[in-house]
């Protein structure tokens, strides 16, 4: 965003002040129209101690309306599950030979489903994907034999979550052309599966701060408040 298109931007918006998420979603349709359809983003503050294995939050959300934007899949198996997971549309499939072209620094991909049988291959590039939050999980569903479910949930909305060392949660839930009513839902969907993944660990104020911003706009503060319980 230019200076005075950010400007503008920042007079919708009182940088002091906390809004209900529905205030949010509008706020952000009222900010000047960018020359490109700009991501909708949130960050989330969580009370936790990510170094502790039981405080490592992490989960996945269906969001109503999706993210708007195309993920390429990656998927790890071998057989007949090559064919599923290309019908479902995964847009790589292999086993050692995505293994190699990995290891070789090839990482055009946004997400990763993988089988059981070929977690040992999946073992050899796991500092290359954990890092970049592409490791196949069997804890939210990334490790599965039903590669077609998997691949198309993420196809269609399903994004993955876990809190990073600062106790952050980044990521993206919509595009701008969503307008306010989507982008409020989809901000009120993730928020409520963040919450349920609370650890029953975790001690005094879970939820501390919530963000969201476009990518070239100001930031909003979301009141935390109603998802406290």
């Amino acid at each position: 965003m230019d200076g005075k298109r950010l400007k503008k931007a920042r007079t919708v918006v009182d940088s002091s002040a906390t809004f209900t998420v529905a205030e949010a979603a509008k706020l952000i349709a009222q900010f000047p129209p960018a020359k490109f359809d700009e991501s909708v983003d949130i960050v989330v503050k969580l009370g936790v101690d990510p170094r502790k294995a039981e405080e490592n939050v992490r989960g996945t959300v269906e969001l109503p309306h999706g993210r708007g934007r195309v993920v390429r899949v990656a998927c790890f198996c071998k057989g007949n599950k090559q064919d599923e997971a290309r019908a479902a549309g995964a847009d790589f499939v292999g086993a050692e030979d995505l293994v190699e072209k990995v290891q070789g620094g090839w990482l055009d991909f946004d997400a990763t489903v993988a089988t059981p049988d070929v977690m040992v291959l999946i073992g050899k590039i796991g500092k290359l994907l954990g890092p970049r939050g592409l490791m196949p999980n069997p804890k939210v569903g990334t490790v599965t034999f039903d590669v077609a479910k998997a691949i198309t949930a993420i196809k269609g909305g399903r994004v993955e979550f876990r809190v990073e060392k600062a106790g952050l949660i980044h990521s993206g839930i919509g595009k701008v052309s969503f307008g306010s009513t989507k982008i409020e839902e989809n901000i009120a969907m993730f928020l409520e599966q963040v919450v349920k993944a609370k650890p029953k660990t975790s001690k005094g104020i879970y939820l501390q701060g919530i963000h969201v911003s476009t990518t070239m706009g100001p930031s909003i503060q979301i009141n935390p408040s109603p998802y406290r319980g």
